[in-house]
């Protein structure tokens, strides 16, 4: 079968490799009709991690289960499914509390596994034509339709992107009526400004530099912040505070509220200096959101900070430390959550919204190839170059026998 390989930094090679097989009766082969890059397969691909070279990649995975152990009751060969990139085994005390993205029995050195990616354990990634997944009654979600129809994209979003995003709004407390700013309109920035859209947010300010990627949150419907006109937060604070209708709603003493109710660091440890983009600063969105939130508000951080890094550009930075202005933090009240998105706990309600037609996740979608194309959009997606947002990777459906 055709799999994509790391070989190296910035050597992303498509090769002939075995097809796997189950090995346990809980297994289920699964025959990929669409997978897709995300922006954590680039810091393995710049070599920003410990990614030995030969490992099949891609954790964002949906198809057709070709075969299944003598144990899978739930499903059956020609099912349509989506899996979550969190691998769970749902009996343990983590997956029993709904954090699949914790369980502490699929990868023996740490408390989370993933299809395909450095430090969680030894699954094959699945940007590949076939791919095993462990514990398939719990790790499957079951999808309506055919494959390659309309909801294609849609649904193979459900992998990680809009689930995540979705998770970000959750952890910020997005709800009815609030004000939200996301730092990072990538994939993932993208659905936490259509999920915070979806739970009723008042106003979302997406902040970024790519021109195609901010056209893309003002088309969900956001507010597209651009880091080139001038500092960030003070863009956001002068335009809510230049609207009439706003100042004239407050009462004594709430303009103090100059920011929002709620921040999503999009972004993680690889954000770019504001005075000089083209350059790292890996605290540059942490500082900002603490400027930005209001007192008693709320930050989400589903940005990925990773550890040990060896190209971080500080010794603390290396070890993944990062300082943050905690006496603010602590000053306004601020509440933080932070982590990998638990999918399950939400792809089946999303993939509802899918169907109902209350979201068209694969809006963000920008580029859809074949599988030979792998190492040409990995190295535009990571230059952010004609337009790379979000690059689904489609496969031929069997011959006819």
């Amino acid at each position: 079968m055709k799999a994509v390989v790391f070989e190296g930094e910035s050597n992303i090679r498509v090769e002939e490799k075995q097809q796997p097989a189950i090995t346990g009766p809980k297994d289920a082969l699964l025959r990929v009709t669409t997978s897709a890059i995300c922006g954590s397969d680039l810091h393995m691909y710049e070599g920003r991690t410990g990614l030995q070279p030969g490992q099949i990649v891609g954790h964002e995975i949906m198809g057709v289960i070709e075969e299944i152990g003598g144990a899978v009751t739930g499903f059956k060969p020609g099912d349509r499914v989506v899996l979550p990139f969190n691998i769970a085994c749902g009996y343990c005390y983590n997956c029993h509390r709904g954090y699949t993205n914790m369980c502490l029995t699929m990868n023996e050195h740490k408390a989370h596994a993933a299809y395909g990616y450095v430090g969680m354990g030894p699954y094959r990634g699945g940007q590949a034509e076939y791919v095993v997944v462990p514990n398939a009654d719990f790790n499957c979600l079951k999808l309506p339709g055919r494959p390659f129809d309309e909801w294609e994209d849609d649904f193979i979003l459900l992998a990680d992107v809009f689930p995540t995003g979705f998770y970000g709004a959750e952890l910020a407390h997005v709800s009815a009526g609030k004000s939200v700013a996301i730092f990072g309109a990538g994939p993932v920035g993208l659905m936490a400004a259509l999920s915070s859209l979806i739970r009723g947010a008042a106003v979302v300010y997406v902040i970024d530099f790519i021109a195609e990627r901010l056209a893309k949150a003002k088309e969900l419907g956001a507010i597209p912040i651009d880091i080139r006109d001038g500092d960030p937060v003070d863009q956001v604070v002068r335009m809510r505070g230049e609207s009439g209708a706003l100042r004239q709603r407050l009462h004594p003493g709430e303009e103090k509220l100059a920011g929002v109710d709620c921040v999503i660091d999009a972004v993680g440890y690889q954000a770019r200096d504001d005075h000089e983009y083209a350059q790292e600063k890996s605290t540059q969105v942490l500082q900002n959101m603490v400027r930005l939130v209001n007192p008693a508000g709320h930050i989400g951080i589903v940005g990925v900070y990773l550890a040990p890094d060896p190209k971080a550009q500080s010794d603390q930075a290396r070890q993944g430390i990062f300082s943050m202005p905690m006496a603010d933090l602590f000053d306004k009240s601020v509440t933080i959550g932070m982590g990998q998105c638990p999918v399950k706990r939400y792809n089946e309600h999303l993939r509802d919204l899918i169907i109902a037609g209350r979201a068209k996740p694969s809006r963000i979608v920008s580029h859809r190839i074949s599988i030979d194309k792998a190492p040409e959009a990995y190295d535009k997606f990571d230059r952010r170059v004609e337009g790379y947002t979000k690059v689904l990777i489609k496969f031929s459906p069997p011959k006819a026998a």
